[in-house]
């Protein structure tokens, strides 16, 4: 009953009362990304959501125009302190998260929730093995399970296991803990980077989805 009906009408409630923040947000960090390279506010990816639909996903855009989608070898996104791909301003908007922050809108149209699992590539779904596949019973989040205890700290493989294992067992207590979990993670700023450009490159890469 609460992942079917009560989940979606607290989405829809907390994504009305942090409207007016997202507005802001987008008025503040949109000039200043305009400043800095005079490229597009909003990054628009395709993305696995529930039942395994692919959706347009919305972030504040943090990297250059045109900067090339960099994939560990586990199919994870590469994601390094000193990453040039990413802009002095999109540093900032991913330590603290306020990247995240237009997914507001996929959560208003119905494509994603407050809380679930991380949203994967659509590229990487014939990836998934039999016992991560649960991870798309539910709406991707725009924090969740892996999110807010672990950030950056697992292997691809653990997430989606940990991903799966939420989806199996998600209720208003668990995701209440997430939620206060989440904030307590983004104030100490845990688990920000998967790679470490000395010791860990990524071995696949595309064209990134502007």
């Amino acid at each position: 009953m609460y992942s079917n009906f009560f989940k979606r009408i607290l989405d829809i409630l907390i994504c009305i009362i942090g409207f007016p923040i997202f507005v802001i947000l987008c008025v503040v960090f949109g000039m200043l990304i305009k400043l800095e390279d005079r490229g597009p506010i909003f990054y628009k990816a395709d993305r696995i959501g529930k039942d395994s639909k692919s959706y347009k996903m919305y972030k504040f855009r943090s990297m250059k125009v045109n900067a090339p989608t960099l994939l560990n070898a586990d199919g994870s996104t590469y994601n390094a302190k000193d990453d040039s791909r990413v802009t002095k301003i999109g540093k900032f908007m991913r330590e603290t998260s306020i990247d995240e922050t237009p997914q507001i809108l996929n959560v208003l149209k119905g494509d994603m929730s407050i809380i679930g699992p991380r949203a994967s590539l659509v590229s990487v779904l014939d990836t998934y093995q039999n016992d991560e596949i649960d991870k798309m019973k539910v709406r991707p989040g725009i924090t969740g399970y892996t999110q807010a205890y672990y950030r950056n700290g697992l292997s691809n493989r653990e997430k989606r296991l940990k991903d799966a294992w939420y989806a199996n067992n998600a209720g208003l207590w668990l995701d209440v803990k997430i939620f206060f979990k989440t904030i307590q993670t983004v104030l100490k700023r845990d688990g920000l980077y998967t790679n470490d450009l000395g010791s860990n490159s990524p071995n696949v890469e595309r064209k990134a989805d502007l």
